[in-house]
């Protein structure tokens, strides 16, 4: 995968690095970076950006081939990407720094971090800069623009993007008698199809669901429900949760039922466990991120499907939150040091650049326009389960629930659902489990809010 995923990146930016004019929103704006203007003096030295980012392994490899192709496609600009290890691990070490000389030009930060970078006080919001330079966020994908607007501005530019998608074995359910291309839609389907697997197959499980906050959140979402009040925090500071027993219930229950048929896996927090377990057909479905479909489907040694995340069948499915990282711009750095990085946050968004990433990383394209290019339209061909992705994306219905919380506690939030749900999968009560994430969640929000003085 790693070796296919760098050939495709280096040719296309080959292509992209030797067309200036599409390597940047405009030919002028690429050769002196946030200038429109003859008045500016182009620099004898390039200007450096420092870039902070927390991609590992093949994603930081594809990561490094764009900063590759935008610091040769001109000589204005030279971006400097430096890996600064996980998500939490590269917002503590900014929170140790910001607003200092130290602070990077600017920075990759997960989702949840949104609110904890707007209370910094180190960023200078990217509204300053699409308004300078008249730049349409309205080009960009509205389902993923919608959860960084924010009082209706942008404090950050989307870059990795994805959403949960459930991913099945075809084989499995040919072999059971299920339609292979009709995948189960609902809580109670899912049950439904893993009773019926494990009766042609008992040492396959049905269903797996990781321990993880994020899957909690996306399953209240796709039923409509808020994970805090005050429209998930949009309109004012959380105060407390914002989802009902019935929603918040509704989870716990459904895992509960599945261990009383025993067709659920049990895997806990571990996700790379859950896929392993997927891959030596010890389970047929699981829920994991969309930026996993092409390693999963390269990997497995049977055809795999992917279907769009489930909800109770009593409730309408609302669609998927988006998750991921956006690119934040420090504040307190020289002027030509921000332009330089805002010309290099609008290159990123080019459709042959968002081709290729989404198409060699499973992620999102920002840019819908790159679904058009050539080499998606290729890869879909080859790998339909890519554009399920995309069309799940696309079909949510926007709203409070499906744009996401912002909150600045969700990182401590995720920990508690995460605990409620190993409670239930190793036989705890549901209502004990339920009755803890709902005090634990509030007491974190109101500690949150205490020690911000409000």
């Amino acid at each position: 995968m790693k070796k296919v995923l760098l050939i495709l990146l280096a040719a296309l930016f080959i292509a992209v690095g030797c067309q200036e004019a599409d390597a940047s929103q405009d030919a002028e704006q690429q050769e002196n970076p946030g200038s429109d203007t003859e008045e500016n003096t182009v620099s004898d030295e390039p200007v450096e950006v420092i870039f902070w980012h927390a991609m590992g392994g093949a994603l930081q490899e594809a990561l490094d081939q764009i900063v590759a192709s935008y610091n040769e496609a001109q000589d204005q600009v030279i971006v400097k990407a430096e890996y600064q290890g996980t998500y939490d691990e590269a917002l503590t070490k900014f929170n140790s720094i910001a607003g200092t000389e130290n602070a990077p030009t600017m920075m990759q930060v997960f989702e949840i971090g949104t609110k904890s970078m707007i209370n910094s006080g180190g960023i200078e919001p990217i509204q300053t800069f699409i308004d300078q330079d008249g730049y349409d966020m309205g080009q960009l994908e509205e389902n993923i623009i919608n959860y960084y607007r924010v009082d209706d501005q942008f404090y950050s530019m989307p870059f990795n993007s994805s959403t949960p998608v459930m991913y099945y074995n075809k084989d499995a359910f040919e072999a059971a008698g299920l339609d292979p291309d009709n995948p189960p839609a609902t809580f109670e389907e899912i049950e439904a199809a893993g009773r019926t697997i494990m009766a042609e197959n008992p040492d396959m499980k049905g269903f797996a669901l990781q321990a993880y906050g994020w899957l909690y959140e996306q399953l209240l979402a796709n039923q409509g429900a808020l994970l805090m009040n005050n429209d998930n925090g949009r309109t004012d500071t959380p105060t407390e949760i914002g989802f009902t027993e019935e929603e918040g219930k509704s989870i716990f229950e459904w895992v509960e039922r599945m261990i009383a048929d025993d067709t659920f896996a049990n895997y806990g927090t571990n996700g790379d466990n859950m896929v392993a377990g997927f891959m030596a057909e010890d389970v047929a479905m699981f829920l994991a991120s969309s930026a996993n479909v092409r390693s999963v489907v390269d990997s497995a040694p049977f055809e795999v499907g992917v279907a769009f995340l489930p909800y109770p069948e009593n409730k309408e499915r609302n669609g998927v939150v988006i998750g991921g990282a956006s690119l934040w711009m420090m504040n307190g750095k020289e002027e030509a040091e921000q332009l330089a990085a805002w010309d290099f946050m609008k290159y990123l968004q080019t459709p042959e650049v968002q081709a290729a990433w989404h198409v060699g990383t499973g992620y999102f394209a920002i840019n819908p326009a790159a679904y058009e290019e050539q080499v998606v339209q290729d890869a879909y061909q080859e790998m339909p389960q890519l554009k399920v992705t995309v069309d799940q994306l696309q079909s949510t219905t926007s709203s409070v629930a499906t744009e996401g919380a912002l909150m600045d506690m969700i990182p401590e939030a995720r920990r508690i659902t995460e605990s409620a749900l190993e409670t239930v999968y190793n036989g705890g009560d549901v209502d004990t489990a339920y009755q803890a994430v709902v005090d634990q969640m509030n007491a974190a929000i109101e500690q949150a809010n205490r020690a911000r003085g409000e």
